[in-house]
């Protein structure tokens, strides 16, 4: 069996810790899952959140509660909502992460997300 098989298990996410990573401005709360080759993690946003860098790591991430804007460097800003998504790949993309209000998201990142050359 390869060791990135995940047998079935429950995540019950009060249980995850939380740690804290400031931004340029506010915080982000992550509660982290770590698989061989994959990060699952709950993540929010404090009101008046900015990155404090552009990441270029691929994400699938999905809004469950708030709004945030995602800047791309050098592009347009979008704004993800409950209930969408934005999905890229590793080096695709210079983004980061602004919210206002507060957000809560579900990220999903692991070597299935590496630029393929």
């Amino acid at each position: 069996m390869s060791t990135k098989n995940i047998p079935f298990q429950l995540i019950d996410w009060s249980s995850v810790p939380k740690t804290e990573h400031r931004g340029e401005t506010g915080i982000a709360y992550w509660q982290t899952i770590q698989f061989d080759g994959l990060r699952i993690r709950v993540v929010e946003y404090s009101k008046g959140y900015k990155a404090d860098h552009w990441c270029e790591k691929g994400h699938i991430v999905y809004c469950l509660e708030g709004e945030v804007i995602n800047e791309q460097q050098g592009a347009a800003r979008s704004v993800l909502k409950p209930g969408m998504s934005y999905v890229v790949s590793d080096e695709l993309s210079s983004h980061r992460s602004v919210s206002e209000g507060g957000v809560k998201l579900l990220i999903i990142d692991g070597d299935f997300l590496k630029l393929k050359r």
